[in-house]
This record gives C-alpha cells, sequence and structure tokens, in this order.
C-alpha cells in the first residue's frame, strides 16, 4: 500500500513537472472547425510545427495555421523549447456541408479532354501552387478582413459541386453575385502575387499575399486593377467583377488558402 501511493505521488510529480515546463500558447483568435484558423503566440524561443511543417512566426513570436475542409476532429501543435518537445492539442469542430448543383456549363468547361487544355490547365495549377507555396514576413494575416464586394451570397465554401448533373470536387471559396463591372476591393492589406489575365477554369485570376503563408485569390474577374508586386491596402480597388473562366453568371469567387490549407472565406470576416 505504501509502496502504491509512493507510486502515485511520484506520478502526480511527474505530471506536475511536465505541464509546469510546457510552453505557454496565448490565443488571439480562433476559429476551430473545418475551413478554420488559428492566430496564437509563444515565446520567441519555442518552435512550432503543425501538419509536418515548420510554423513561421513573428518578432512577438504570434503565428497563423489553418485547417482545410476536411481536417480531422483532432490534431495538435508540436512546441519544441530547449529540445523538449510538447503537444498543444487541438480540437477541430466538423460540419455539414450543402449540395449546390450548377447546370448550363459548356461540357468542355466541365470535363476537359484535349491533351492541348489539359496541359493548360495543369501549367495554371502550378502557378498558383507556386505562389501558395511562398513565405512572406508581412504582418497582414493579424488586419481582419473585409467582404471584397457588395452581392448576393451565391455559393458557399465547402458546398459539394454537381456541375452538369457530374459530381466534382467540392466548392472552396464564397461567391458574390453582382452585375459585371462592380468594384472588388482588398479585404486586407499585402502585396500583389499573381495577376494573370485568362486561366482556364478561373478567367482573370488575382492572388494577393496577406503574410506568413496566408493568401487570398480573386476568381472570374473582369479587369485587373493591379499588378504583380504592387503593395495594396485594405480597401484599395483590385479589380471588377466579371463572367470569365468557368462561370454561368458575373459573380467574385474569393477564396483564402494557408499554403495548401483551403479556408473558409467567411469566417475571416470581422
Amino acid at each position: 500500500m505504501y509502496k502504491t501511493i509512493q507510486a502515485l505521488l511520484l506520478l502526480c510529480s511527474f505530471y506536475a513537472t511536465s505541464l509546469l515546463a510546457m510552453p505557454s500558447v496565448s490565443i488571439i483568435r480562433s476559429e476551430l472547425v473545418q475551413g478554420g484558423f488559428l492566430i496564437a503566440q509563444v515565446a520567441s524561443d519555442v518552435n512550432v510545427e503543425f501538419l509536418n511543417r515548420q510554423v513561421d512566426k513573428d518578432g512577438k513570436g504570434i503565428f497563423i495555421i489553418g485547417f482545410g475542409r476536411d481536417h480531422p476532429s483532432q490534431d495538435s501543435l508540436i512546441l519544441t523549447k530547449d529540445g523538449k518537445s510538447y503537444q498543444f492539442s487541438l480540437k477541430i469542430a466538423p460540419r455539414e456541408w450543402k449540395i449546390e448543383r450548377i447546370d448550363g456549363l459548356p461540357p468542355s468547361k466541365v470535363s476537359p479532354k484535349s491533351p492541348e487544355v489539359l496541359k493548360r490547365i495543369s501549367q495554371e495549377a502550378q502557378q498558383i501552387r507556386e505562389v501558395r507555396a511562398s513565405i512572406s514576413q508581412l504582418p497582414f494575416f493579424l488586419q481582419g478582413f473585409r467582404l471584397p464586394a457588395k452581392g448576393r451570397i451565391s455559393g458557399e465554401y465547402g458546398s459539394q459541386r454537381i456541375l452538369n448533373g457530374e459530381p466534382k470536387r467540392p466548392h472552396y471559396g464564397q461567391d458574390i453575385a453582382a452585375a459585371v463591372g462592380s468594384p472588388v476591393y482588398a479585404p486586407a492589406s499585402g502585396v500583389v502575387v499573381l495577376a494573370h489575365p485568362d486561366m482556364y477554369f478561373s478567367g482573370a485570376t488575382l492572388v494577393i499575399d496577406h503574410g506568413f503563408g496566408l493568401t487570398s485569390t480573386y476568381l472570374h474577374l473582369n479587369e485587373i486593377k493591379v499588378n504583380v508586386g504592387q503593395s495594396i491596402e485594405q480597401g484599395d480597388l483590385i479589380g471588377t467583377i466579371g463572367q470569365t473562366g468557368r462561370a454561368t453568371g458575373p459573380h467574385l469567387d474569393w477564396r483564402i488558402n494557408w499554403f495548401e490549407q483551403r479556408l473558409d472565406p467567411a469566417l475571416f470576416i470581422n
């Protein structure tokens, strides 16, 4: 009996010491759901790892991570300090997704088969991947976002898309329907990293870097009003709504990524 109590006391002492040694994580803003994100802060001497990626921090130890549409319900940050690693558990709430049926699209835009078109699609996808993979130290992921355009919300993030009766990938953006030529404004400050006049699926396409892996993308534009490398402020005019690429009507499809994780733009709106 004495040995059992002694063992329990030692075990409690061990866990208490471990908890005291674990680096603290200060939550700045959390949307712990599929498609959500976490902005938090750790001490400058603490390294953060998530999804097998070393997470960059700003000068104050602040960082952002994101959770894709199908992220599992349990995950963790790996915090390393003085050569010792600790797990900071995260519970990611699941969501239910709507089904969106879109008919009337040209068959070539739903299931392209031409080798030339498939090559073009692959090259354009690679361009998008490259700009989203870059890491900058821009501080604007902390700024808070505004809606980039006025109009009816015609498509929601995460919904299962059925195009011309054929099931396709989920929708990873928020659609805002408005007339061709309606203004599109920067929802947050950043730097333009891609301005393509005519991608096969997304038409005139714009990507803005907000820092530390966070980017926003604007599809089906009629005009692009900014250039690659240009610094923009929140509220600046960046383009106009169009019906370019694979679209049945004029609208803006805007998206947010943390690297390859596709996030829900609606969760970023202040």
